[in-house]
């Protein structure tokens, strides 16, 4: 089981980037005090996103976190409606796949 994937973003993309995990079925949970005022922490199903704040976020052009949302053509829509870009992708293991475009340029699967 993978436990967790860190992301860095800008403080300024947080709140919206916490808003596309929330559509992919994440919750904020707290994170450790000695390291809270510069991360957020999402978790869904004992899986957990951790966004690091910094002010040069990197945003690499292939390496991705890949999420199963609960139902893949109502996340789609819902990103799509809260305004994120949203990438297809050829189908693969009979599953339709697409990438979703954080604030900083990352993609999540």
């Amino acid at each position: 089981m993978l436990h967790h994937v860190s992301l860095e973003v800008t403080p300024e993309d947080v709140e919206r980037s916490v808003e596309l995990f929330e559509i992919l079925g994440f919750a904020g949970v707290p994170a450790p005090e000695p390291i809270a005022s510069f991360v957020t922490w999402l978790e869904r199903d004992a899986t957990q996103i951790h966004l690091i704040h910094t002010p040069e976020a990197s945003a690499p052009p292939l390496g991705h976190p890949a999420i199963v949302p609960p139902d893949f053509g109502d996340a789609v829509e819902r990103l799509l409606a809260a305004g994120f870009e949203v990438e297809p992708a050829n189908e693969l293991w009979g599953e339709p796949r697409a990438f979703a475009v954080m604030p900083g340029g990352q993609r999540v699967e």
